[in-house]
């Protein structure tokens, strides 16, 4: 048995969440990737995939041995690109997580670019805002909003900050006034946007006299879901907060306006995390440090067309 190449076709299993996908993008029969992991199994004498007729999972033994798969693959792909001719040639999978709003209105936009500068990539965005598990389900990095909890395991790399926008639509204000305290948004409605995280909506805050102070709305629709929370504002529901790129072309078009300027909020920093690897994956580090451009020139748009 290769073992190397058992690793590699066990790691591939877990990424694509199919022994039928993994050796499609092998060009290898299924038999030889199942016989692989099988293999492995037999020689560490541990279940590393449960699996049954409609999906497949890790083992808790599955799960550390992929982690410490990924990390020696990593170790042997940064080796090799040291060398004259490999280097900047980023290859192969890539899979990154981040939410719906910030792949549609920030990397998408910008993609071409990463397509451009490494072609040898094949990337893969999946969209969400919840937890996810990095090595159980496969996936590089992701890019998250808010302060990173501490890991063990992961790397957070600030690169951006965005800001909280209070607006309306002009025919919501022209019927209901313009809030120019925080008092007044006592006689104001407002949509809610329910956190993934605490499954609540979530509280505005503002900086009052160097503090913190948080203000619970009154709410007459509650969504999950960033387009529609902007679509209700946009067809005069009521108030929202929402970061600056998300609203930031309705300002520019009219549709919506600004509300409250003289209150900031705090800002809200944009990280990417990944894997705590001795040797990053070149893969991962080109697409780390493209993000990282990509962020700061958006950050910058953000703050010159959008008051804090």
């Amino acid at each position: 048995m290769d073992r190397l190449q058992s690793m590699q076709i066990f790691s591939r299993v877990v990424e694509m969440h199919s022994f039928t996908r993994a050796a499609d993008s092998l060009s290898l029969p299924p038999s030889r990737v199942t016989r692989a992991v099988k293999e492995l199994e037999a020689v560490l004498g541990v279940c590393l995939i449960r699996r049954t007729t409609r999906h497949i999972s890790l083992t808790s033994e599955g799960s550390h041995y992929y982690d410490h798969c990924r990390r020696l693959l990593a170790d042997i792909e940064a080796v090799e690109s040291s060398f004259p001719g490999k280097a900047e040639q980023p290859r192969g999978r890539l899979r990154v997580d981040m939410t719906l709003s910030l792949a549609r209105l920030v990397v998408i936009p910008a993609i071409k670019d990463f397509q451009s500068r490494f072609p040898g990539v094949e990337l893969t965005m999946t969209m969400s805002d919840r937890t996810v598990e990095l090595v159980q389900e496969g996936i590089d990095c992701v890019i998250r909003a808010g302060i990173p909890e501490d890991s063990p395991s992961l790397i957070a790399k600030r690169v951006a900050s965005f800001n909280w926008v209070t607006c309306a639509s002009p025919e919501y204000l022209a019927q209901h006034g313009i809030p120019t305290t925080l008092d007044d948004l006592d006689n104001h409605q407002a949509v809610g946007y329910l956190s993934s995280r605490t499954a609540r909506p979530m509280e505005w805050d503002f900086i009052v006299n160097g503090e913190e102070r948080s203000v619970r709305m009154r709410e007459t629709l509650i969504v999950n879901d960033t387009d529609a929370y902007v679509a209700c504002a946009l067809e005069g529901v009521g108030l929202i907060r929402a970061g600056s790129y998300m609203v930031l072309s309705h300002l520019r078009s009219g549709k919506l306006r600004q509300v409250l300027t003289d209150y900031r909020s705090p800002a809200v920093p944009l990280s990417v995390l990944y894997p705590k690897n001795r040797h990053l994956s070149p893969t991962v580090r080109a697409f780390v440090d493209w993000i990282a451009k990509i962020m700061r020139e958006a950050e910058t748009s953000w703050r010159t067309e959008v008051k804090d």
